[in-house]
């Protein structure tokens, strides 16, 4: 399968164009999108959450990875292949932890396309580069083993909010695995103690939990964290 992972929101053309190209150059490939709404220009954010989100793929899916604030800039365009799942996008540290975190990992560069728009890389170099690891499950002769961009200032736990899905829910950059049962969150001056599930509070209490997919997350039963609490993208968390 492609999964698509990117901040070009479902309002507008953009995840429809890349989808577009998919189709035609990827036909009956089916082509899921896992996020779209993803922040902003936040790579950092965005790392964090691609290793917790795709490790349960398949071997041999192939994630399109966009959060570009340097598209038409001299980044390269990339390719990964970690854990025998594929991953392409801008070279910008957007596969960070994916390299940190997986067993095995070989990475390419993208060649230059000339025909490409300057400000659409997701449309004219990655979703192409999706289509033909889709049909073929391999990388292209054209495509030269690189090094990628790592950061290695980034820290193993980020300690932020790092996503606000549509009940209001806090998805932090911290795997649950590195915090303790009993250890109590701090947000805005709030402390939160942990449950295991919603049920587990009252209606109305806000708490901090191992959501599905191993991150620490900040909820509110039946209600909004980030209303409840004020909480943002922006948004700290202490322990």
């Amino acid at each position: 399968m492609i999964v698509l992972f990117t901040d070009f929101g479902l309002a507008g053309p953009y995840t429809g164009q890349v989808q577009a190209v998919l189709q035609q150059q990827a036909p009956g490939i089916p082509a899921i999108s896992l996020f779209s709404d993803l922040t902003p220009f936040d790579i950092e954010a965005a790392a964090v959450l691609l290793p917790a989100y795709t490790r349960t793929l398949p071997p041999g899916s192939v994630c399109l990875c966009v959060v570009d604030p340097g598209v038409g800039s001299s980044r390269q365009g990339c390719v990964l292949q970690a854990d025998g799942r594929w991953y392409v996008g801008p070279d910008e540290g957007l596969f960070t932890y994916i390299e940190r975190r997986s067993n095995r990992t070989t990475s390419f560069c993208l060649p230059d396309n000339e025909a490409a728009s300057p400000s659409f890389h997701g449309r004219d170099i990655f979703a192409p580069a999706t289509a033909y690891l889709a049909r073929n499950g391999r990388a292209s002769e054209r495509w030269g083993a690189c090094k990628l961009h790592s950061r290695v200032d980034w820290p193993d736990e980020l300690y932020r909010v790092v996503y606000l899905d549509r009940f209001g829910n806090a998805i932090t950059g911290v795997r649950a695995s590195s915090v303790a049962e009993t250890t109590m969150l701090q947000v805005n001056g709030h402390a939160l103690q942990h449950a295991t599930t919603f049920a587990d509070v009252e209606v109305g209490q806000a708490f901090w939990y191992e959501n599905s997919n191993g991150l620490v997350e900040i909820a509110v039963n039946q209600g909004s964290a980030s209303d409840l609490l004020g909480i943002t993208t922006a948004s700290i968390i202490r322990f």
